[in-house]
């Protein structure tokens, strides 16, 4: 059990006042949630990114709001005083505001989450608003959004020229004004996420977005080393989890086609006599 105080969002915008960087990673189960809480992180994001990570298709858009609620509930029993953000799926805040604060709710209300978070441009504030008028705290996702990935045509990173970097700001001013709790920017450059960041009160996480965000982000299967494949040039890997667990699957394969598994401490055993008894009624005694 953690002994840490809850993390709330004052206590982010708490630390950005006090230029104390964020620790922010994805998680999609009880044990892993109880891994980063134990290791202290500041937030986990249940992201819709488990679509790949966890269910093998090749981009975010095919998971379901049910499914990451489910997800998100057992990160919340895993880590409770996490700051816990819900991503919200394709589609499920697109439709009209009373969809979108359907299903945010179910985050807040089943999940035990502390905010949500949409992928949007400046045309999402009034979806926005509207959320936060319905007392749900929502996290604004700028730059590169891979929900929005076949119109802007591919994973490519944003705000590389002077234009696109005035829009992702003016976006952000945008979404700030419309109640977002906090923003995370995505694959955008250094130079508008620092004007970003150095221009609202609010919490920015950097997903790719270069040294001047508040806190930065990323996904436990790509800095751990699980996923397979090359990460994204903004990946450090910290560990190489999936030829630790290869390497015990093999040790595991090896001994039970030898037969060194099980061996006589991994099996139980009847107690004294009984086996005696046991085989004299196979006898016939």
């Amino acid at each position: 059990m953690s002994t840490r105080d809850k993390i709330t969002l004052a206590t982010l915008r708490s630390m950005k006042l006090d230029r104390k960087p964020i620790s922010m990673l994805t998680a999609y189960d009880y044990p892993t949630a109880q891994i980063e809480e134990a290791a202290g992180v500041e937030c986990i994001l249940v992201g819709d990114s488990a679509a790949q990570v966890i269910l093998g298709h090749n981009s975010t858009l095919p998971i379901t709001v049910d499914f990451l609620v489910t997800l998100a509930g057992a990160v919340r029993r895993g880590a409770p005083m996490a700051y816990l953000v819900g991503d919200m799926p394709y589609m499920s805040y697109h439709v009209n505001h009373e969809e979108a604060i359907r299903n945010a709710g179910r985050f807040m209300a089943e999940a035990g989450c502390d905010c949500v978070k949409v992928e949007g441009d400046g045309r999402l504030a009034p979806t926005i608003e509207k959320m936060t008028a319905a007392t749900i705290p929502v996290m604004a996702h700028l730059g590169l959004r891979p929900q929005a990935v076949h119109q802007i045509g591919g994973y490519r990173a944003q705000g590389r020229d002077a234009d696109a970097a005035e829009r992702l700001v003016e976006d952000a001013k945008k979404l700030e004004a419309a109640g977002a709790c906090a923003l995370l920017l995505e694959a955008v450059a250094p130079e508008p996420a620092r004007r970003i960041a150095e221009s609202t009160d609010l919490p920015v996480i950097g997903c790719g977005a270069g040294p001047y965000c508040d806190g930065h982000v990323l996904v436990l299967h790509d800095m751990a080393g699980l996923a397979d494949g090359p990460p994204a040039r903004f990946v450090k890997q910290y560990g190489d989890i999936r030829s630790a667990i290869r390497a015990a699957v093999d040790g595991y394969i090896e001994d039970v086609r030898s037969r060194k598994y099980p061996s006589e401490e991994h099996f139980y055993k009847m107690r004294a006599g009984q086996a005696a008894i046991l085989a004299d009624r196979a006898a016939g005694i």
